[in-house]
């Protein structure tokens, strides 16, 4: 795996001419990093996302997901606050300055709440629901989707209002396969960049000569508002006990019965999702539908979970 440069032992690091104050290390994934620092020019809170770069394809990686960030500036997506690729010797490492969001991801909140045998409401899951699909309405309006969508993607503001973040794996909305080396090309990718028990169904068996569009992020979205009613991913149990979740996402999906979740909300769930993405909706249709679901339509953009 490597090792990353080491910014603990010197206290403060220099982005863009600004000294930033190390404070302690947030948590790391196989070949990143990402610590919690604090800007001495405004004493403000960031996120350090530091990706080990091995490769120029590891660098142009974190180059194109910098590029991601810079696109957008939506409240339902998470800005970059500066980026920058630092080298000691054979060493690279791409930095990513990032706000920091004290209340975690969604993911966070799902889990603390079920430690406590809670739920969300459906009035938040609403809400949230309004925001993230804000977030997506901007990525896919641009031509791009994101494709790794789940719980521990989304963070929370202080207002409960979610935030888009890991753009790493977002890619063109449309592609057309033509053949079957560019279909067991992009099922690679998808293996890798695509979380399995968040992933569409079209992309566990891409087809020779088919499109792939930007409804797999509907597809995650589904997985994700099961995740926000019943506690638990749909197929994260399938996955934990080594069952295949590529059989599993062939088969339309069981939703359990609850008093909580309304009829309207459990029909949305299965539009999402649907096995056919030809058959599954587009991200301003649910809009549509959810703005009609939520309590006040005054109240559209406040989210308070």
């Amino acid at each position: 795996m490597g090792h990353a440069l080491c910014i603990c032992s010197r206290g403060t690091v220099t982005i863009d001419h600004k000294r930033y104050l190390f404070i302690h290390k947030l948590g790391e994934g196989g070949f990143s990093f990402v610590d919690l620092v604090e800007g001495l020019h405004d004493g403000q809170f960031y996120a350090l996302k530091r990706i080990l770069c091995h490769e120029q394809q590891d660098r142009e990686e974190a180059q194109r997901e910098a590029d991601m960030h810079r696109l957008f500036h939506h409240p339902n997506i998470l800005h970059l606050v500066a980026y920058c690729l630092r080298e000691r010797g054979t060493k690279h490492e791409a930095w990513l300055l990032l706000p920091f969001f004290k209340r975690g991801t969604l993911w966070n909140e799902i889990e603390k709440l079920k430690d406590k045998g809670n739920f969300l409401t459906e009035e938040q899951i609403i809400q949230l629901l309004l925001g993230i699909c804000r977030g997506l309405e901007a990525i896919h309006t641009k031509g791009y989707a994101h494709r790794d969508l789940k719980p521990t993607n989304i963070l929370l503001g202080d207002e409960g209002q979610p935030v888009l973040m890991d753009l790493g794996s977002m890619n063109q909305a449309c592609i057309h396969v033509e053949g079957s080396r560019q279909a067991l090309a992009l099922q690679d990718w998808a293996a890798q960049r695509c979380t399995i028990s968040y992933r569409a169904p079209e992309l566990f068996s891409v087809q020779s000569h088919c499109v792939i569009d930007e409804r797999t992020d509907v597809w995650s979205l589904g997985c994700v508002l099961y995740a926000m009613m019943f506690g638990e991913g749909p197929y994260d149990m399938v996955f934990q006990k080594g069952d295949s979740v590529a059989l599993a996402v062939q088969n339309q999906l069981s939703i359990p019965q609850s008093p909580r979740h309304s009829s309207a909300l459990r029909q949305l769930l299965t539009s999402m999702m649907t096995v056919d993405p030809q058959q599954r909706p587009h991200i301003p249709l649910l809009l549509s539908q959810l703005e009609v679901l939520q309590p006040s339509a005054r109240d559209e953009h406040t989210t308070h979970i």
